[in-house]
């Protein structure tokens, strides 16, 4: 053997054990995530993963949240510099822009192959797809905004839980009285959740025109007049917050309140069964308007590591792991069979969350309706409230905000 034939057999040997080494080295992916409680950790989600999948690894950044806009920007400006993580959390309202960006993966090939499909309902699924019906998020985690209802008050005036809008304004003319009140409004900051279930859920539409309509405008002046004319609010709902309204609740002065799961352990504590939970009520025409709070994850088109990233999140939203991840980050499973075994908060809250799926929507997706959630609806809805503007002036002002 010529001695150039010689080196070269010696060098691909002395190089084969490197390259076996090498070829055993785990796949990192890299995932971005964040939980309201800073100190919750899901190291012993991984560590069970990367049993199960020993040629991968996780490595999970903690983001901060700061409010939404501290985790949206780094994101963005992680994809946009191209060190991006292969997979992160995302948010409904961050979609458009993720997309414009060419920064989302389509999930679909992998979910149609994928077994724990089915184990997700489709109102999910259906809240959760692009425009064009794709699926570039995988559903993690959600909430969806429902009535909390004193029980014992309704049943001490053997009056029915409200399906209907004409049940809930009956009902909270009926409890309201002396330091009490039927309801709950909140009509300050994120008060536009409770909008949307009595005026979209009662014929308004985000559509040109639609926030014009006799029907539409019957709905908000029916809002509004829940303070103004019925007065079964307290005095301070024009300017009453999240903090108002649950601890109004708690100390015994409102029938009623719309709020999510979230709230349901600290409700529980103050006044134990004589709280419940329902769907907020369907309007005149049977159709209803339940705010869907949603929690996905992604995969990011310049990841080399897609089928990597996806055995790690379809892992994150599969029976049990799901479980785990939600009493992590305080919200609700989105697995049937985890909802059917959920201890994290009573049965009767986890009931309420799942019959409002067929009416769970999300505002839609644009800078008009950050702005509108931000500051145009608070600073409008307060100057109806106030008698300073009528409420078809209110109406006018959001119409032109989204439509020009």
């Amino acid at each position: 053997m010529k001695r150039r034939t010689l080196l070269a057999a010696g060098a691909a040997l002395a190089a084969a054990p490197l390259a076996r080494v090498h070829a055993r080295r785990p796949t990192e992916v890299r995932w971005w995530y964040h939980f309201d409680d800073p100190t919750a950790s899901p190291a012993h989600l991984i560590a069970t993963f990367e049993k199960q999948n020993p040629s991968i690894r996780v490595r999970a950044e903690n983001i901060p949240w700061g409010g939404g806009s501290d985790y949206d920007n780094r994101l963005y400006t992680a994809l946009i510099a191209g060190n991006g993580p292969d997979a992160a959390m995302v948010k409904l309202e961050n979609m458009q822009r993720l997309q414009q960006m060419g920064a989302l993966l389509d999930l679909d090939p992998f979910i149609k192959t994928w077994d724990g499909h089915g184990d997700i309902p489709q109102d999910i699924w259906r809240i959760n797809a692009a425009p064009d019906g794709r699926h570039p998020y995988l559903p993690v985690q959600y909430v969806i905004l429902y009535l909390y209802v004193r029980q014992d008050w309704f049943a001490k005036k053997n009056l029915p839980l409200p399906k209907t809008f004409d049940q809930f304004l009956a009902g909270a003319k009926a409890l309201t009285g002396g330091n009490r009140w039927g309801f709950g409004l909140r009509g300050g900051p994120g008060g536009h959740d409770f909008w949307c279930s009595f005026v979209l859920g009662n014929g308004a539409k985000l559509v040109k025109g639609g926030l014009l309509t006799p029907q539409a405008l019957a709905a908000n002046r029916w809002f509004i007049d829940l303070y103004r004319t019925q007065h079964v609010c307290p005095p301070s709902a024009p300017t009453d917050g999240f903090l108002q309204t649950i601890n109004n609740m708690k100390a015994g002065l409102t029938a009623m309140t719309i709020h999510h799961i979230g709230s349901a352990n600290e409700l529980s504590k103050a006044l134990g069964d004589a709280i419940t939970a329902v769907p907020v009520p369907r309007g005149t025409h049977g159709k209803g308007w339940a705010t869907f709070g949603d929690g996905s994850n992604a995969i990011f088109r310049h990841s080399r590591k897609a089928e990597a990233a996806w055995k790690w999140i379809s892992f994150l939203s599969t029976g049990q792991n799901n479980v785990a991840f939600n009493k992590l980050s305080g919200q609700v499973t989105v697995t049937t069979s985890g909802a059917a075994h959920w201890t994290a908060e009573p049965a009767r809250f986890v009931k309420a969350t799942v019959d409002s799926l067929p009416m769970a929507h999300v505002l839609p997706n644009s800078p008009k309706t950050a702005d509108f959630v931000r500051a145009v609806y608070t600073q409008t809805t307060q100057k109806a409230l106030l008698g300073q503007i009528t409420p078809d002036r209110m109406m006018q002002t959001f119409d032109k905000l989204f439509f020009g």
